[in-house]
Order: C-alpha cells, then sequence, then structure tokens
C-alpha cells in the first residue's frame, strides 16, 4: 500500500505505523481493533498527518466509522477489490484470500450483496500468512506450502480470479505467480486506494507541494531491530530509519 500511495504521489511525506506487537488483527474482536486504530491515528495526527489511510481490511470494517466520527481529515479505508474481481472473472468464480475478521464482518457481507451477484464467490480464511509477512519469510518453502493449502481449493472450485483481501498479501504476489501461472488474475486494491487518496487531497486542497521528493518516517510497536530488517526488505530501500512505538 505505502508503495503504490508513494508512486501515485511521490511528493508527499508519509508516515507509517507497524502494529506488529498486535498483528494479525483478523482473530480480534471489534473493540480491541477499534482501540488500537484509535490510538494509532491520534499519533499519526500529532506527527502531523493531514489524510489517514487504514491500511488493514479488518480495521477498516471494525474502526472506520469510529475514526470518521473522531477525525476530521480525510479518512481512506480498505475493503477486498470484489468489484474489480467479478468484473475480470471469465469462469464465473472468484476467491477471496483474507482474515477471518474481514470475512466476518458486515462490510464483506455488504460488498457481496452489492458486487457478487451473477458469480459465485468462495472465500478462505488465510490464518498465518500475515505472521509469514510480519517475519520477512516471503519465499520460504513453508510460505508456499500455506499459500497452496489456501489456494488450491479455490482453484478446485474453478476460480480464474484471486482477490488478496489483506495488505499484507500483495507482499506474497511473487510466489502466489509463481504457484497458480499467468492464467490467473490476481487483483489487489493498492493502486486504487493511492489514486482516490489523491483525489480526496485535490478535492481538499490538500496536496503538498511537488518537484522535491516527500520522506517517509516509521515505526513499529514489534521489535525495531527486526523490524528493520523486514522493512528493509518490504519498502526496497536502505534509507528506513524504523522507531520504536510504545504506546
Amino acid at each position: 500500500m505505502l508503495k503504490h500511495i508513494h508512486a501515485e504521489m511521490p511528493h508527499e511525506d508519509l508516515l507509517y505505523v507497524a502494529d506488529s506487537a498486535h498483528a494479525p488483527y483478523g482473530c480480534k474482536t471489534p473493540e480491541q481493533i477499534q482501540q488500537r486504530s484509535l490510538l494509532l491515528a491520534g499519533f499519526l495526527v500529532e506527527q502531523g498527518a493531514k489524510a489517514l489511510v487504514i491500511a488493514c481490511n479488518t480495521a477498516t470494517a471494525a474502526a472506520a466509522a469510529m475514526l470518521r466520527e473522531r477525525f476530521d481529515m480525510p479518512i481512506v479505508g480498505m475493503e477486498p477489490a470484489v468489484k474489480p474481481a467479478v468484473a475480470a472473472t471469465r469462469s464465473g468464480v472468484v476467491g477471496v484470500l483474507a482474515t477471518s475478521g474481514t470475512l466476518q464482518s458486515a462490510r464483506f457481507a455488504a460488498l457481496l450483496e452489492s458486487y457478487g451477484q451473477g458469480v459465485r464467490v468462495v472465500t478462505q480464511a488465510a490464518h498465518g500468512l500475515v505472521e509469514c509477512v510480519e517475519r520477512g519469510e516471503i519465499e520460504s518453502p513453508s510460505t508456499r506450502a500455506l499459500l497452496w493449502k489456501y489456494i488450491e481449493p479455490m482453484l478446485q472450485e474453478g476460480a480464474d480470479t484471486l482477490v488478496l483481501g489483506c495488505t499484507h498479501y500483495p507482499f506474497l504476489r511473487q510466489p502466489i505467480e509463481s504457484l497458480v501461472g499467468d492464467q490467473i488474475a490476481i487483483i489487489d486494491t493498492g493502486s486504487a486506494v493511492a489514486r482516490h487518496l489523491r483525489r480526496r487531497l485535490e478535492s481538499g486542497g490538500l496536496v503538498g507541494a511537488r518537484g522535491i521528493t516527500g520522506q517517509a518516517r516509521f515505526w513499529s510497536t514489534g521489535d525495531v531491530g527486526h523490524g528493520q530488517r523486514v522493512f528493509d526488505r518490504l519498502w526496497g530501500r536502505l534509507t528506513i530509519d524504523l522507531a520504536a512505538f510504545t504506546r
């Protein structure tokens, strides 16, 4: 997600908090997610954020409405890309890989009601994949085996389109593509969310000065030494200075 936002608006400064010590959110109660979301959002506002992106489908479902009531600024949430997947499928079967919290949410049910008519949507709660990404284990044999365990049943059901319904999962796109081949469409919402954020900033007169590359600041609630190594790999840069967030 952060890469998509930076590519869309390279002039904007980015503030990012990874709540690694409390991941994954998919197995937490809505109340727990709301508490963490409010704490993290408040911190980002203190740091000067002019807009918030809830870079988590589960947190969007549980906390977006609450955050929009609390903060007077653009707040952009996430949701599984069911609509573009329905448009892309040729077989009429769409597979959705997500956390159990996302799949059980009222928001996801509303997506299926609005856009899932006329196709069959096969869902799979992918326990353990978030932890693989948090550990930086993207291409390990155990990660690939876990991916295939979740993906194969959906392919057996005839899915020709896979929705990555968690913001951690795009980091696994390369091993997923190697497992399923080029005949399966893989869809995530990163670029669409980045474009929507840009439009919100433009409409609100909040776009930063162009011409200068923005800076990115990173915090993590997890182990900073381990997080530094993982962030360097996932963000793809050597200039990350990861700070501890201890609230």
